[in-house]
């Protein structure tokens, strides 16, 4: 026998390689990739419209939104004169004369930190009832 017998006797190395340890940590990483990546891949199954290289230079032009503000008291201000407050069938007026003017108008929502949710609720039903899809909400930023 060229290689010679185990059981020899001799000291020399022995040249076999053990690979159970490395299929057991094999098959312990399998199992886990396994149990793991449908949790990774998991979305929801969205077909996103395409817009063409014009639209996207022309959307990004920044637009001046229409500025709705709704006071503590639940006044609304359409626009940015403070004194000109008016009540509810007005603005979804002029909310509908601004969509008129300008089909891709933007309406920032600008409510006071105590006003009642209410009062939020019906400006959002009067965006929607002129027919505006475009709504925001303003908010301030700590001073840090």
């Amino acid at each position: 026998m060229a290689f010679g017998s185990m059981n020899s006797g001799d000291d020399a190395p022995m040249s076999d390689i053990n690979v159970t340890p490395l299929v057991d940590v094999m098959l312990v990483l399998l199992i886990v990739f396994m149990i793991t990546m449908p949790v990774l891949t998991h979305s929801i199954p969205l077909e996103l419209p395409t817009a063409s290289e014009k639209a996207a230079k022309e959307d990004k032009q920044p637009k001046d939104p229409l500025r709705l503000s709704i006071d503590a008291s639940g006044a609304y201000v359409v626009g940015g004169d403070s004194d000109n407050k008016v009540d509810l069938a007005t603005v979804t007026a002029k909310l509908k004369e601004a969509k008129a003017k300008n089909e891709d108008v933007i309406v920032a929502i600008a409510a006071d930190k105590a006003v009642e949710y209410d009062y939020v609720n019906q400006a959002l039903q009067a965006a929607r009832e002129a027919g505006i899809s475009k709504i925001g909400f303003v908010t301030e930023t700590k001073a840090q």
